[in-house]
């Protein structure tokens, strides 16, 4: 199999990771692969089509972000933090985008993401309550990568105005840092969500290059990258989001979501793994995440291993992992 779709009649080679039951009765399944990795770099286990490249949406995110450490962006704690995140547009994450605008001496005029309404819906109705303009581009969920993205652009006198095009220096310099942490080459260029150049991996590929961000020595900015993470994980998502709790009740780990079902995490000891639910179903994604992470030795929040399916405003069912 290729990034193409599957052709007619042909059937998926992905078992079943999760299953969504309603009052008893399994009404839906989510398919799915996973590449998992020992603490010594070894597979620990695997499931689906693994080798099969996909694209890591935002769980690249702490990628691009070395690229650009190593390339001179000059951020520190949240707002690097913020530099990796797929944050929920909360009113700390607009003014940590602004501060990273500040830094490069540009202004939210120059951001190339799409407006969007923040994704804490809180957030989006007092926008809409008090008379403010809801969407914009600084509360795109990828606006800290946009704007550490022209912040480094800033820091190396490469033109600004096409910071996304795939040929452009930035862009050259981030392809070729995720091939040398994913250890194998890009497999397809896309274009993600937010306009930025999209770059395909391997599930095993993006595990490695978490555990190597993790393993790095202190300082380095691999290393940088993910102690900022996670010292700050509210600013790489959200308050009230899954991902923020996982790494906040887990010691050590390292995690990044992405859509259509993508998530990658590295615990401290250099086990890692990346899953891609098939049908991209965001549902399924953190309770597969949670019992990979209970598989690898971790104690991850045990109500996380299962979501609330609802019934008539009651609690009649559970989305919950079906392997592992």
């Amino acid at each position: 199999m290729t990034l193409e779709q599957l052709s007619p009649g042909e059937t998926s080679v992905n078992p079943v990771l999760a299953e969504v039951v309603r009052s008893g009765f399994v009404e839906s399944r989510h398919r799915g692969a996973v590449a998992a990795l020992a603490a010594d770099g070894t597979f620990a286990f695997t499931a689906g089509s693994a080798n099969t490249p996909v694209s890591p949406r935002s769980s690249n995110k702490p990628l691009q972000a070395t690229a650009m450490l190593r390339a001179g962006l000059p951020l520190e704690g949240e707002l690097l933090a913020l530099a990796a995140a797929s944050h929920s547009g909360e009113d700390f994450h607009a003014r940590g985008v602004h501060d990273i605008l500040d830094v490069a001496g540009l202004t939210a005029a120059d951001l190339r993401c799409p407006a969007a309404l923040p994704l804490d819906e809180p957030t989006a109705r007092a926008l809409i309550r008090d008379g403010d303009t809801p969407e914009s581009p600084v509360r795109m969920n990828c606006s800290g990568k946009h704007a550490a993205m022209l912040a480094t652009c800033i820091a190396n006198d490469w033109p600004t105005g096409t910071y996304l095009d795939p040929e452009h220096p930035l862009q050259r310099h981030i392809r070729k840092t995720i091939e040398e942490l994913a250890r194998e080459p890009v497999a397809a260029v896309g274009v993600d969500g937010c306009g930025a150049p999209l770059f395909a991996l391997t599930l095993g590929g993006l595990a490695r290059a978490f555990r190597t961000l993790v393993l790095a020595e202190p300082g380095t900015p691999e290393r940088r990258v993910a102690d900022a993470m996670r010292k700050f994980p509210e600013w790489t998502s959200g308050t009230t989001r899954d991902e923020n709790r996982l790494m906040t009740e887990v010691p050590g780990l390292l995690l990044k979501g992405g859509a259509e079902g993508v998530a990658a995490f590295a615990l401290p000891d250099g086990s890692a793994a990346a899953l891609k639910i098939e049908d991209g179903a965001a549902r399924a994604r953190t309770p597969v995440t949670v019992a990979i992470l209970a598989r690898l030795g971790a104690q991850p929040p045990a109500d996380l291993a299962t979501a609330v399916v609802m019934g008539g405003g009651a609690p009649v069912g559970s989305i919950r992992a079906a392997r592992f």
